[in-house]
């Protein structure tokens, strides 16, 4: 995958940072322990959707948001940022979309993550 197609998936620069400061490997090891929580930080998600309980999802995008942000996942980051404003006009509308991108692309983006990583540490 072009590097610009993968600017698209992943924090490039904050995951060369991490790279260069803390070395690959040991990044992996943060992303093997996301991709454990992964399931259930998407499960409480699609739980509080279908409840209609708005502050609830809201919540949990706000947390899923900085778990995604701090293992460089940036268009999960994106778009769980946009689903945790619930107060923004545009909410009500497309909340059920960007959960389904989530649900949708976020194992996706993590194996290219992962690959990604692994590249890195070889």
């Amino acid at each position: 995958m072009a590097n610009t197609d993968l600017d698209i998936i992943l924090d490039l620069n904050t995951l060369e940072q991490y790279c260069n400061a803390i070395g690959a490997a040991t990044l992996l090891k943060s992303v093997v322990l996301f991709e454990q929580l992964m399931p259930e930080y998407v499960g409480n998600l699609v739980n509080a959707e279908e409840a209609n309980d708005k502050d609830t999802l809201c919540a949990e995008a706000h947390k899923f948001k900085g778990a995604a942000g701090s293992v460089g996942l940036k268009r999960i980051q994106q778009v769980a940022q946009k689903l945790q404003h619930g107060e923004e006009a545009s909410w009500e509308d497309e909340h059920s979309t960007w959960l389904q991108v989530i649900v949708d692309q976020a194992a996706i983006d993590l194996q290219q993550l992962k690959q990604f990583l692994e590249s890195k540490s070889a």
